[in-house]
């Protein structure tokens, strides 16, 4: 043991984080899962590949990786459109578009994408995770569409009251929620345990004790649940439909992943997050993922300031907590026939809620309205159309706020008395700001001189130069010195 300690001299503190995450992981893995569609093993699968293979990978030393509940609308979709055989090639696929991105020194990329855009993702992924659990909370089935989630939940309110089964499964997951909200507020000692896993534990024993009628989660065993994908499912490729999914898995699964990594490297003094090599150490676990069907995996921040929290040195930690989680699927899996479906959803309707970034819009709104405007109407978006469109729509946005806020310009019109008129343009003259500095010169009077100076210009595009020469033809009448136009030097 002492040369055991001598050349792990962080073994201890790793070992003691790595059980942390685990119980941290184990109801989540489990819960992101069930949402998800999918067996609740398939949870664990990639919790143990996120540990153990991503683990021993390098890229960033002390986050976790595992099911997030940041993809679970995702695959819900995905499963339900293309069947759980195709979901294998739509992870593998990811994990080899990752390892592409990591080669050729993407990552780094992913963090120029907009916060409001990836914030606004996250909060529109927590309503629809939200809306959806509430049915789950009351073992009803909940529609397809996120509007139609939310829109349904006056009638789902009007069944659950009619139904003694439906207000006890509702109870329970409120029971749940109430006590992973509460559980910070207790001792420390107390708080020992993980919130979720106390939360799903008292849950458990609830339903068991006092023999309620809910819902438990199926239970299949570990290796009847993976199925790697065969034939069929690669056939699944020539469905041009299937691309616009994988885009969205990747775009998303990649900047979950390293925003995470950029938020972790702010709660430690250890090494830095190298985002290629991060990159690549989720793709290689994705398509571990993927040849196992099992759910797509990111890095979670959850999972992740836990195990800095409990005090990990080194990614030993991470690894180890995928061993537990490899170590209960083999030798408890009846445990899971036990956990109450109402009570997972409870978790993930508080996990849900924790996405939604109330705090930063309240801030933005105050400095940044056009930032803040993004976030919402990018998680609107989510809601009302899908994922993948949604995210596209404000990604679009925040290239034309971009674009807009960098194309300032200033046109200063000086008058000497005598001589010709002289407007002074500043800035970048874009096609974005036309319509605004032709308005400005077509309202200098036409029967006197001008110079145009466009030597304080940082940039003119084309069509700025074309439409001001066009002015420059057109503007002088009859009898006045035609407008004399000074371009900035070559």
């Amino acid at each position: 043991m002492t040369t055991a300690i001598s050349r792990f001299p962080h073994l201890r503190r790793d070992l003691a984080a790595s059980l942390v995450v685990f119980l941290v992981a184990l109801p989540l893995c489990v819960g992101v899962a069930v949402a998800s569609g999918v067996p609740a093993e398939l949870g664990l699968v990639t919790g143990i590949v996120g540990g153990i293979v991503t683990g021993l990978l390098p890229g960033s030393s002390l986050q976790v990786s595992g099911p997030a509940a940041g993809l679970t609308v995702l695959v819900l979709e995905a499963v339900h459109t293309f069947g759980l055989p195709a979901l294998g090639v739509l992870v593998l696929v990811t994990g080899l578009l990752q390892l592409v991105m990591g080669a050729l020194r993407l990552g780094r990329w992913f963090r120029a994408i907009s916060v409001s855009v990836v914030e606004g993702m996250l909060a529109g992924i927590g309503l629809v995770i939200i809306a959806g659990q509430l049915y789950a909370a009351a073992g009803l089935a909940a529609p397809a569409s996120g509007l139609g989630k939310i829109a349904g939940l006056p009638g789902a309110l009007v069944d659950v009251l009619g139904s003694t089964e439906a207000l006890i499964s509702l109870a329970v997951g409120a029971g749940t929620v109430a006590v992973l909200v509460l559980w910070p507020r207790l001792p420390r000692r107390a708080r020992a345990v993980p919130g979720a896993l106390a939360a799903v534990l008292l849950a458990t024993l609830a339903a068991l004790v006092l023999d309620l009628p809910v819902a438990t989660v199926r239970v299949q065993g570990l290796f009847d649940a993976v199925r790697p994908p065969g034939a069929e499912a690669f056939g699944e490729l020539a469905n041009p439909a299937l691309y616009g999914t994988i885009l969205a898995f990747t775009l998303i699964a990649s900047a979950e992943s390293l925003f995470s990594g950029a938020a972790v490297d702010r709660l430690h003094d250890g090494p830095r997050t190298r985002y290629d090599q991060e990159l690549m150490a989720q793709g290689a676990g994705n398509t571990v993922c993927g040849l196992l069907g099992a759910l797509p995996m990111t890095a979670v921040i959850v999972r992740s300031s836990a195990n800095v929290r409990a005090g990990a040195r080194t990614k030993a930690s991470r690894v180890l907590h995928g061993v537990w989680l490899l170590l209960f699927a083999a030798l408890l899996p009846a445990a899971l026939a036990l956990i109450p479906l109402p009570a997972l959803a409870g978790v993930l309707v508080h996990a849900g809620w924790k996405l939604i970034p109330f705090r930063q819009v309240a801030t933005l709104w105050r400095t940044h309205r056009g930032e803040a405007l993004i976030l919402v109407v990018t998680a609107v978006s989510i809601v009302a159309v899908n994922m993948f469109e949604g995210v596209l729509i404000g990604l679009a946005l925040s290239v034309v706020k971009t674009a807009w806020q960098a194309s300032h310009v200033k046109l200063e019109v000086v008058d000497k008395g005598a001589g010709p008129l002289q407007a002074h343009l500043t800035g970048n003259a874009t096609f974005l700001r036309l319509p605004r500095i032709l308005d400005s010169l077509e309202a200098l009077p036409r029967d006197r001189p001008v110079e145009l100076h466009l030597s304080g210009l940082h940039h003119l595009d084309h069509a700025c130069r074309t439409a001001l020469l066009g002015w420059a033809e057109r503007h002088s009448t009859a009898g006045t010195a035609p407008v004399k136009v000074m371009e900035p030097a070559p």
